[in-house]
């Protein structure tokens, strides 16, 4: 039997439960951090505070998410490497649970950065655990369709939430239920910490006398970051970053620009015999959520499939210049209170949800068992922290620039999508690339 089979069926199980559930609830703060962000900042700052400082610590927030991912990833993919893929991902589960809840009695803005930080460097540990643990423990024939899984876990998260959220409403006075919320995972991390089993291609090296204290050596935060990896790490983490900053410094402003239309009394001009609206609407900003991330839960499902059928790099391709084409669309529209904003807002969910079924089959083909965790977790997380980069810039031209304007600093962040465009072809093509060292 091989090593990729050495796990029973109702283990392998196990495996694809703890990863699913893990990411999709992560999938929660993603949503809690585009969706509660602004309003939990416009109750933290001084009343009065101007929109164009709120969408700066909006962006601030956002960035806090990024790091923290980054940092996360990156210490809990090595942890993944040196102590098994199963311990490092119980942690990462109860490390978010434990500071969410935390974070409900935040009383300042800069407290809330801080533990939103430390939150997500526990989300940023699952992803390359999670995407370990299934590649090793499952059959490669398999592969495709659990990427697509995975990557559709995080959305049924986001999915779910604002959907909540369109009956309990987030608003200014009523925001910290949502880290309440965010916590619940906390039960599944000691489950997974009691019963989730070990990949065996781990622990198949450590029976060929790479023992834990071997690995520990070897395995250093350097070695992916010299030859002969580097190459294949700087890739990695070039084609992470192009769908994150696609979400996060793209579609985020248009959740911000919808939670700002939809938050204020925004009075439209009367007919004759009408009388103004001056009525906000609290659920429009989780219209726009569940707009972009329905579409990109059915997209993320089929990404490793599509991926498999047109070559890893052609769907890549086609991806970038289809979410191009939604973004321009999108923040050219007259207001967020029209129908064209959430058609054009689903239309970009829909293709840059394919991105999360891509990323989990294609990155660890990219690295060997030995590394693949941390390989992976440095080229998904690094993405963020170039991401979060280009947030902070963005959030900056927000208030200096653009004065708040939502829609143009999101016109000019889709542009990232033209620069993946020529980045996939620099990229080897990993189509016939088996797991196996």
């Amino acid at each position: 039997m091989s090593q990729n089979n050495s796990l029973s069926r109702s283990h392998r199980l196990i495996v694809l439960v703890v990863a699913f559930l893990g990411w999709g609830l992560a999938g929660i703060h993603l949503a809690i951090t585009s969706l509660v962000m602004r309003v939990a900042t416009a109750d933290l700052l001084p009343e009065g505070t101007p929109e164009a400082e709120i969408g700066q610590w909006f962006g601030w927030l956002v960035c806090a998410f990024l790091f923290g991912a980054a940092a996360g990833g990156y210490l809990f993919g090595l942890v993944g490497d040196r102590i098994g893929r199963s311990k490092a991902l119980a942690t990462s589960i109860l490390c978010y649970s434990i500071f969410s809840a935390g974070t409900y009695f935040a009383s300042s803005a800069w407290m809330l950065l801080v533990l939103r930080f430390l939150t997500c460097m526990g989300i940023g540990g699952v992803w390359p655990n999670a995407i370990a643990l299934l590649t090793e423990a499952w059959p490669d024939v398999s592969r495709p369709i659990l990427s697509g899984i995975l990557g559709t876990a995080v959305n049924v998260g986001i999915l779910a939430f604002a959907t909540l959220t369109t009956f309990w409403y987030v608003t200014n006075d009523d925001w910290r239920w949502t880290m309440l919320l965010g916590a619940s995972p906390v039960f599944v991390g000691l489950l997974a910490l009691l019963m989730l089993p070990e990949s065996p291609r781990w622990l198949a090296l450590q029976d060929a006398g790479e023992s834990a204290s071997k690995t520990t050596t070897k395995v250093s935060a350097i070695e992916i970051f010299r030859p002969p990896i580097l190459k294949t790490t700087i890739i990695g983490i070039l084609l992470g970053t192009i769908p994150l900053f696609g979400g996060w410094g793209a579609s985020n402003w248009a959740t911000a620009w919808a939670s700002e239309a939809g938050d204020t009394q925004a009075v439209t001009a009367p007919a004759e015999d009408a009388q103004p609206s001056t009525k906000p609407d609290p659920t429009l900003k989780s219209r726009t959520i569940i707009y972009r991330s329905l579409p990109g839960s059915i997209a993320s499902l089929l990404g490793g499939a599509l991926a498999s059928w047109l070559g890893r790099k052609r769907t890549y391709f086609l991806l970038c210049l289809c979410c191009f084409l939604c973004t321009q669309m999108l923040f050219r529209v007259e207001s967020p209170l029209s129908d064209d904003f959430l058609f054009w807002t689903g239309a970009l969910g829909f293709f840059s949800g394919f991105f999360f079924g891509w990323l989990p089959l294609c990155l660890p083909e990219l690295f060997p068992t030995r590394v693949r965790s941390a390989g992976a977790g440095v080229s998904f997380n690094w993405g963020r922290i170039l991401t979060g980069i280009g947030v902070l810039a963005s959030a900056a031209a927000l208030k200096q620039i653009f004065e708040g304007r939502y829609a143009d600093v999101g016109m000019i962040c889709g542009f990232i999508y033209a620069v993946g465009m020529l980045v996939i072809f620099f990229a080897p093509d990993t189509s016939q690339r088996r797991l196996d060292d």
